[in-house]
């Protein structure tokens, strides 16, 4: 019998969720330049149906709310952002992680 403190068999713990989190952090106490918004619009397609980390989503959504935008409003910024120009480059040295 599990204890009390285990999650459910149902909830999973995401492989990235260290480094999300981190990523989360960071988007809690910024600002919506381009490259918070692509982070954010990243990790909310991560995250989407995944039956674990409520505590990234709620995270993502509450930074939704406070930049003002809708799912789809960060969604449009993010492909003119990306049709702009290459946002995971060597100078951000963030490489691009769809896991």
């Amino acid at each position: 019998m599990a204890d009390a403190t285990s999650k459910s068999p149902k909830e999973q713990q995401h492989p990235q969720w260290g480094s999300d989190r981190q990523v989360v952090n960071q988007l809690l106490a910024g600002d919506p330049i381009d490259f918070n918004l692509v982070e954010l619009a990243r990790l909310l397609i991560r995250y989407r149906g995944f039956p674990g980390g409520r505590d990234i989503q709620a995270d993502l959504e509450k930074t939704l709310k406070r930049w003002k935008l809708t799912e789809e409003e960060l969604f449009a910024k993010t492909r003119q952002i990306h049709a702009r120009e290459p946002i995971y480059t060597v100078r951000s040295n963030k490489k691009e992680d769809w896991n």
